[in-house]
């Protein structure tokens, strides 16, 4: 055998020593697991207990595996406390239970989560629940009416306050989108993290009134007031939320806003309540 034969076969005992060596720790390894995840405690009537994979109850006698010693043995059955064993035993299966229900639960409310934010379109705005359908509220431009007239409000570059009566409304007296039922729901996706609102709008010479500001006098902070409804609403995604008014709704004229208190650029999504909830 020459040197080049040697060394294959020395390399080849080498490596088939190191498999069984790895083979051998895997199991060893995995072996007490499997007996952790089976072991139950066989409790006796003294206090004591032995840890058993699994146990049998023959005539006058309790026969089981000690995990311990790794073989089976028995016990005379009136040394072993049967109730407080089979107790344990059945509490733990109910916990097993009661978190593979509760996991379950979580998985399909995530999955509904997910099923319902994709429902709703990925452009910032209000949309609302006609059915199984969602559909889009349409924005409406605001004006600031004073004792001096009436000026648009435009987001991001408020116009400068005085102090007097102060009021943001829409023009005319209804809204283009009409949403039928005493307690719609609707969603909002906002553009930036504000607040938002559900407000029952008032008339003002044929117009709708969407807030009222009091402007303080010598620091003109401004002071925004909202007729709002009282909503339940929760997050459903990224500054997306679901929501919907807590009591029955009266039929009229509403807008949902979306604003921040001080800064005078609220953001309106009118609608126009009927009562009729059929087509």
């Amino acid at each position: 055998m020459g040197i080049d034969d040697v060394r294959a076969t020395v390399t080849g005992h080498v490596a088939a020593a190191t498999l069984r060596g790895l083979l051998l720790c895997c199991a060893l390894f995995a072996f007490p697991l499997l007996l952790h995840a089976e072991t139950v405690r066989l409790y006796l009537k003294d206090g004591t207990f032995q840890l058993a994979r699994e146990y049998q109850v023959e005539g006058d006698r309790v026969r089981y595996y000690s995990t311990e010693r790794g073989e089976w043995e028995e016990l005379p059955l009136d040394l072993v406390d049967m109730k407080k064993t089979e107790g344990e035993i059945h509490a733990r299966q109910e916990a097993e239970k009661e978190e593979k229900q509760q996991s379950a639960a979580e998985d399909k409310a995530e999955i509904e989560m997910e099923r319902e934010i994709d429902k709703v379109p990925k452009d910032p705005g209000v949309y609302y629940v006609d059915g199984d359908a969602v559909r889009a509220v349409k924005q409406a431009e605001s004006k600031m009416v004073t004792d001096k007239g009436r000026r648009a409000l435009k987001i991001l570059s408020p116009i400068p306050m005085v102090s007097g009566k102060i009021t943001v409304e829409l023009d005319g007296p209804h809204a283009p989108t009409q949403v039928k039922g005493d307690k719609p729901e609707f969603y909002i996706r906002l553009s930036q993290e504000e607040q938002f609102a559900l407000v029952k709008m008032s008339d003002h010479k044929g117009n709708r009134v969407v807030e009222k500001i009091q402007v303080v006098p010598v620091t003109n902070e401004e002071v925004e007031t909202f007729d709002s409804v009282d909503l339940f609403q929760h997050q459903v995604g990224d500054m997306v939320f679901k929501f919907w008014p807590l009591k029955p709704l009266a039929p009229g004229e509403y807008a949902v806003v979306q604003y921040t208190q001080g800064k005078v650029d609220t953001q309106v999504w009118d609608f126009t309540l009927s009562a009729k909830t059929g087509p």
